[in-house]
């Protein structure tokens, strides 16, 4: 009885360690991966979101102050009339 616990001890053990050289194998193929998407998306030139949402913020302000200084110009032609 002793032999066939160990032996099923044994399976037991391997299994565990196939799980955990799966598991590696997992981490290391997404970790290789997202390497590769950052270089790919860094030679394509493609902004980050917070590059994207600082330059949107700069748009928005322009646009403000756009509109700002054509009420003021309108406002000085009104004067003029």
């Amino acid at each position: 009885m002793q032999t066939r616990n160990k032996i099923l001890d044994d399976i037991s053990a391997l299994m565990t360690n196939a799980m955990g050289v799966a598991q590696g194998a997992k981490d290391e193929a997404g970790t290789a991966m997202s390497g590769m998407m950052d270089r790919w998306l860094a030679d394509r030139d493609f902004v980050t979101r917070e590059e994207f949402e600082a330059v949107r913020g700069m748009a928005q302000k322009a646009r403000e102050e756009n509109a700002a200084l054509l009420a003021r110009i309108e406002a000085f032609e009104a004067k003029k009339k």
